[in-house]
């Protein structure tokens, strides 16, 4: 098996040894506030000191982050990084129902930024700890967790996924050498902290000296004046900001001179929008990226040639993930379990997750291969590094590139954000007056696509429904709207037909 290599950076000390080389250069950019490495390193040591002195020298292992897009909120991040603790985002806009759900699966002792509802004690991002407080020297240990990340499950309940440094660094040292990072560079921050992307933005910038740009809101709606603004030489987003710029019309030819790289994950890439981009920033290398959450980050990129009439062409009109990392291994496999050119991709190696925080999540994700047969993990024997990890995505093989087919189960993404239909239906099916309920994604050509929710059962108020989901889940897994129907209609198995459902909903708008 190959990327066994054992990585000898964890985050903190990539980020520390950047502080040191250029103490004087741009770290963090957000809003009107600006701090250098070295007053960055020094706000992050007065948060982990406030830690240290709010736990009695004793921080938990894990510690939650209210994930907001301040400098505060990055220092505190790096401030739990360096006490060699994992870092655990909660997002702020989310129901304090579903933080909660992920503070008490993720054992979080310790909340930073947050209030004492959650469960755990809180601390505000900017206490002030006492001057005798000493912080412990950052001990190296690749093979701790350096973050938990939580994504959708199909039972209603959101499944931890605890991320390595080792896992992170077999990452950074790829990408970063891949794209020209360093002094000088101004990366685009667009993601929330509760998405893995993030990590991506925040230390290859902050393992070279590069700056990191964080855009407010609005910024987000209007990327090319960001750019233009910001001056960005890296940017990185999931595809639906090229509609956003597209909508309001600003990617003319040579609108982001600055751009040198444009990377997308999280969602895929049309050949339209990438088109598009790249006559928007003439100077920058386009490339599109793939990978799960359990892939730490991305473990695929396809570069788009300079030439777009050498393009590819797949014939679902999306730009291929091209090939997998140097150390990450790959398999395509049928129904059957049996290699093909078409089927579900597999993936082990340097960058691959150890399992879900909750073993019993791992059931039926991983498998192994041996004589050329599939076997699934049932959870009886331990997980090890020679198990594949089981992606969910449908792949093709296409004149030598992975192309991205979609889903094999009930999963789609919204904006980048991995959701489980499951888990919304779960909370329709909990609301009162409804028996069964089902979750369907919509795209009209040329528009994002939207969730809609079908519901059957007695006394039903679609607005009252919503306002219920919305104090249970993120606002990007709320449907846009939710139709009553008599019955739901079923397939010839008996089984909810969701194609039939779609029709019926479009038939009601």
């Amino acid at each position: 098996m190959t990327g066994s290599r054992v990585p000898t950076r964890t985050l903190y000390r990539r980020f520390a040894d950047s502080a040191e080389r250029f103490g004087d250069l741009p770290a963090l950019e957000a809003g009107d506030e600006r701090l250098s490495y070295r007053e960055l390193a020094e706000a992050a040591e007065r948060m982990a000191a406030g830690i240290m002195a709010a736990t009695g020298g004793a921080p938990p292992g894990r510690i939650g982050l209210t994930a907001a897009r301040t400098p505060a909120t990055f220092a505190g991040y790096l401030a739990v990084q360096r006490l060699g603790r994992t870092v655990v985002p909660l997002n702020p806009a989310a129901p304090a129902t579903r933080n909660k759900q992920i503070v008490q699966a993720g054992a979080v002792g310790l909340v930073l930024g947050g209030t004492d509802d959650l469960g755990p004690p809180a601390i505000p991002l900017d206490d002030p700890a006492p001057q005798s407080v000493l912080v412990p020297e950052h001990r190296d240990d690749p093979t701790s967790t350096a973050y938990i990340l939580f994504t959708s499950g199909s039972t209603g309940t959101p499944k931890g996924v605890p991320i390595t440094h080792a896992n992170v660094s077999a990452y950074l040292d790829h990408v970063i050498a891949r794209y020209d990072f360093g002094p000088g560079a101004r990366v685009s921050q667009t993601f929330d902290l509760t998405f893995d992307l993030s990590v991506f933005d925040m230390f290859t910038a902050w393992s070279t000296g590069a700056a990191l740009v964080v855009p407010a809101r609005g910024d987000l709606l209007a990327p090319v004046r960001f750019v233009v603004r910001k001056e960005i030489t890296h940017w990185f987003s999931v595809p639906s900001m090229v509609s956003f710029a597209k909508r309001m019309r600003a990617l003319k030819p040579g609108s982001m001179p600055t751009l040198r790289w444009s990377l997308f994950c999280g969602e895929p890439l049309t050949l339209a929008h990438a088109r598009a981009w790249a006559a928007a920033a003439p100077h920058s290398v386009v490339e599109n990226l793939y990978g799960p959450t359990e892939c730490t980050i991305s473990c695929s990129e396809y570069r788009l040639p300079p030439d777009s009439g050498q393009w590819p062409t797949p014939t679902n009109g999306t730009v291929p993930i091209g090939h997998l990392y140097p150390g990450t291994e790959h398999r395509i496999l049928d129904a059957a379990g049996k290699p093909a050119d078409s089927g579900e991709l597999v993936v082990r190696g340097a960058q691959r997750f150890n399992g879900y925080l909750d073993p019993a999540d791992n059931v039926g994700r991983f498998l192994t291969i041996e004589n050329g047969l599939a076997r699934v993990h049932d959870g009886e024997r331990p997980l090890t590094p020679e198990h594949w990890y089981r992606t969910g995505d449908r792949v093709s093989r296409e004149d030598g590139l992975l192309v991205h087919r979609g889903r094999l189960d009930h999963q789609v993404k919204i904006r980048g954000y991995r959701i489980e239909l499951g888990e919304i239906e779960s909370a329709l099916r909990d609301l009162p007056g409804v028996v069964d309920a089902i979750v369907v994604m919509l795209a009209a050509e040329g528009e994002e696509p939207v969730l809609e929710a079908a519901c059957a059962g007695t006394g039903i108020d679609p607005e009252s429904a919503l306002a219920a989901l919305r104090t249970r889940l993120p606002e990007y897994m709320v449907p846009r709207r939710i139709t009553v129907l008599a019955e739901l209609p079923l397939n010839a198995n008996g089984k909810i037909d969701r194609g039939a459902v779609s029709t019926k909903i479009l038939e009601l708008r």
